[in-house]
Order: C-alpha cells, then sequence, then structure tokens
C-alpha cells in the first residue's frame, strides 16, 4: 500500500514538474516574440527616416524612442488596467497605478505586461510617419502620451481585454446580433489600423508640406533621401513581424501550440511576398516600371493585413490576402496624395489604415472554420464588418479631437522656416549627419 502511494505521489510531481516547464517554455516563448516586435521599433525608424529628407532625420529617430519610452511607462502605470481591468466589462477598464495584482493568468502577469507595451508602442510609432517633417517636437511627445494613455487601451478592452466585441457568451451582444464575435488574432485593426487611421487624422489635422502640392493642387513628389535605409527598416519589421504574428499564441508547448506558431509563421510569411509581389507588378503595369519605394510598402501591406487572420487562413488564403492589399496600396497611396491631397510622407494611412481594414475584412471571408467563402455565412464577416468600424470610428473621433484640440492651443506645427531648414537643428540642436 505504501508502495502504491508511493508511486502515485512520484506521478503527481512528474506531471506538475512536466506542467511547470510547459509553462516556463511558454513565458520564454511570449518574452522572446515580445523582443521581436520590441525591434519593431528600429524597423519602423529606418523606413521612415529613409522615406523622409535628411534633414529631419535625427526629429525622426527621436521620435520613435519617445513612442516605446513614454508608451512603456504610461502602460504600465494605467494602460494596462484601462485595457485589463474590470474583465472585460464596461467601457474602459480601471487604472492600475502601477499594481498588477488585479491580473493573473498561468504565464507571468509581469512578462504579459511586457508583451503587451510592445504592441502598444507600435500602434502609437504608426502615427510618426505620416505627420513627419512638420510637427513640433514637443506636441508629438503630448499626441503620443494620449494614444498611450487612452486611445488603444480603451479599444483594447472592448477586444483583447475581453470587452463586448469579443464576448462570446450565450446572450452576448456580439452573439444575439451575428453569431460571432470580432476576430483579431495580432492586431491588423487593433493596433494597425487605428494606428493608421490616427495618422490620416493627423496629417489632414496638420496639413501637407510646403512644396508638395502647387497653386493648381497637382502633387509633387519629395523624394526620401535613403533608400537603404527604408530597405533595411522594412527587413527588420518583417524580421519582427515573426515575433508579432506567432508570438500572439502566448504558448510554444504542446501540439496545438506548436502546430498553430508553424501555421502562423507560414501565413504571415507568404502574405508578406504576396504583397510584396502584388504591389512590384501593379506598379510596374501602372507607371511603367517597377517601383522600390512602393514595393517595399506592398511587403508591409500584406504584413498588415495577414495580421488578424493568420491563424484562421490556409496557406493559399494566406498568399491571397497579401497579394490583394498589396494591389489595393498602390492605388490607395495615389488616391489618398492625388485626389485627397492628404500628404503622407511614408504612407503609413495606405499601409496601416487601408490595408488594416481590408485584411480584418477578408478574415471574415477567407476564415476556413467560418469564412463566408467557405460556406459559413456572412455572419462571422458581420461581426468584422461591425468591429472595424467601432475601432476605427473611436480612433477617428479620439484622433480628430486630440489633434485639433493640440492645433488650436499650441499649434502643432513648426514655422515654416524651420520645416525648410530642418527640424533637426531647430528642433533638437543637432544633425544626424555631419
Amino acid at each position: 500500500m505504501t508502495t502504491i502511494l508511493l508511486a502515485t505521489e512520484s506521478v503527481a510531481e512528474v506531471a506538475k514538474s512536466v506542467a511547470d516547464l510547459g509553462i516556463s517554455l511558454d513565458t520564454v516563448w511570449m518574452l522572446l516574440a515580445a523582443m521581436l516586435v520590441f525591434f519593431m521599433q528600429p524597423g519602423f525608424a529606418l523606413c521612415e527616416a529613409g522615406f523622409t529628407r535628411s534633414k529631419n532625420t535625427a526629429n525622426i529617430l527621436f521620435k520613435n524612442f519617445v513612442d516605446f519610452m513614454v508608451g512603456s511607462v504610461l502602460f504600465w502605470f494605467v494602460g494596462f488596467g484601462f485595457m485589463f481591468g474590470s474583465d472585460g466589462a464596461g467601457f474602459i477598464g480601471k487604472p492600475n497605478f502601477g499594481d498588477l495584482s488585479f491580473y493573473s493568468s498561468d504565464l507571468p502577469t509581469e512578462g504579459f505586461l511586457i508583451f503587451e507595451t510592445v504592441f502598444c508602442a507600435t500602434s502609437a510609432t504608426i502615427v510618426s510617419g505620416a505627420m513627419a517633417e512638420r510637427t513640433k517636437f514637443s506636441m508629438y511627445c503630448v499626441y503620443s502620451f494620449f494614444i498611450s494613455l487612452l486611445i488603444y487601451p480603451v479599444e483594447g478592452h472592448w477586444t483583447w481585454g475581453g470587452g463586448w466585441l469579443c464576448n462570446s457568451d450565450e446572450g452576448s451582444f456580439m452573439m444575439n446580433t451575428f453569431g460571432a464575435v470580432f476576430h483579431d488574432f495580432a492586431g491588423s485593426a487593433i493596433v494597425h489600423s487605428v494606428g493608421g487611421v490616427l495618422a490620416l487624422v493627423g496629417a489632414i489635422v496638420l496639413g501637407p508640406r510646403h512644396g508638395k502640392y502647387d497653386k493648381n493642387g497637382k502633387s509633387h513628389a519629395i523624394p526620401g533621401h535613403n533608400l537603404m535605409a527604408a530597405a533595411l527598416g522594412v527587413f527588420v519589421l518583417w524580421f519582427g513581424w515573426f515575433g508579432f504574428n506567432p508570438g500572439s499564441q502566448l504558448a510554444a508547448s504542446g501540439e496545438v501550440n506548436r502546430v498553430a506558431i508553424s501555421h502562423v509563421f507560414l501565413t504571415t510569411n507568404l502574405a508578406a511576398v504576396a504583397g510584396g509581389l502584388g504591389t512590384m507588378f501593379t506598379s510596374w503595369i501602372k507607371y511603367g516600371k517597377p517601383s522600390f519605394s512602393l514595393t517595399l510598402n506592398g511587403i508591409l501591406a500584406g504584413l498588415v493585413g495577414i495580421t488578424a487572420g493568420c491563424d484562421l487562413v490556409s496557406p493559399l488564403g494566406a498568399l491571397i490576402i497579401g497579394l490583394i492589399c498589396g494591389i489595393v496600396l498602390v492605388f490607395a497611396i495615389e488616391f489618398i496624395d492625388a485626389k485627397l491631397h492628404i500628404d503622407d510622407p511614408v504612407g503609413a494611412s495606405s499601409v496601416h489604415g487601408v490595408c488594416g481594414i481590408l485584411g480584418t475584412l477578408l478574415t471574415g471571408l477567407f476564415a476556413l472554420d467560418s469564412g463566408a467563402l467557405y460556406g459559413h455565412g456572412f455572419g462571422f464577416f458581420g461581426a468584422q464588418l461591425f468591429g472595424i468600424i467601432c475601432i476605427d470610428l473611436w480612433a477617428a473621433v479620439m484622433g480628430f479631437l486630440l489633434f485639433w484640440g493640440i492645433n488650436k492651443i499650441a499649434g502643432l506645427r513648426v514655422d515654416k522656416r524651420i520645416e525648410e531648414e530642418g527640424l533637426d537643428i531647430y528642433e533638437h540642436g543637432e544633425s544626424c549627419y555631419n
């Protein structure tokens, strides 16, 4: 009898040890993914700097540091509570004031906080490119503060925080209305479309750079100073996306998780290459030559588009989503620039806004287990459409109030002389190149 008891205890200890090992592996995977997503910050910095003029390079690089520094403090102090507090109930969670004890899961809370922090910083960084070369640095710090403090955590609370858009309980609003909940695996809508919409609104309020449009409204290209830096930035972003998407599984142990992250790796990469190819051939046909700068953005368009449904779609579906996003990107950039006369130096509103929305909606069509194209009806597509409208309407309204308010109170834009001679010297007293 004693032998049986000892054997039983030994089996229980082994099982506990195996479970603990699994959680440790999942934690390491989550933190590794967080490192990769953090590494996207220099990717954004290089990409934005390369697509803009040399006289503003230090300013661009500085702003990318500010996004992460400000975002890290704010998200730890109150944003994490706004996003994950109140068990997803209500319009917004509760500020945690640096106290993380309200949140509990199998994974360490501090590790999960870091993982979510790098996503928050990414959303804020997207806005930088569209408002580059003419924004006061002090005012940039102000709006980066509010994006990290309020705009991102609220819509994050509705979705990843367990809120009403993702509430699958019987009798919930989404289940009663659509028979499905909103799905955004890694942030096509929650991170990218929000950043893209804020970028578009900010560029509208700020106005175009001097010399961008003539008196007849014709657009004139203002080339970036270093396509090599932009290309390196896209490579870095592509690499970081392998943390952004597969990392959102938040686990690597066990057959289900190892299969899931492998699938997401594949769909993420296929969408990226399809996006690049789609843009390359579209620009080749449309303009007579394949545009390298547009193709760089096409790769990002494919990555943004697949981020919502990378876990649900097939490899072929991922290829199609990336291709659609890459093709649409060319027309979106031209329409926003030439028709709407909105000056977006890096195409952030098209890459992240248009393609983030498009990818979210295409998930409703191409998801294997619930997509309309696989005979499952349009309930899930309806949930995706409703979710993206709510999320981006929130971003648009709050973004307009934020940028309009800043512009009225303190002014968003630098003086004409500063813009013409460069923000580096006037805003920071130093130049990136000497």
